[in-house]
């Protein structure tokens, strides 16, 4: 994966949470065991996977498929 910075960032407390931020504002807090795997995780990973893995964390991430989706007879609003 490449080294695209996607505005996350991630810092460590002191009671072993970690808070993960998404352009500076706080997007979600992990604790526990969540928090610790995280952590874990986070020490093998490029950039680029560390960016993809809190978008995918906080749910804040495009799977390049919306306007596809909004299209679908399923998805319309309005008449039938």
């Amino acid at each position: 994966m490449g080294q695209e910075d996607l505005g996350f960032s991630y810092q460590k407390s002191k009671n072993g949470d970690v808070v993960i931020f998404y352009h500076g504002h706080r997007a979600t807090t992990l604790r526990g065991d969540k928090a610790a795997s995280f952590l874990e995780d986070m020490e093998g990973m490029d950039l680029g996977s560390q960016q993809q893995e809190m978008a995918r964390l906080t749910g804040n991430y495009r799977r390049g498929n919306e306007r596809q989706a909004r299209q679908h007879p399923r998805n319309r609003r309005g008449g039938n």
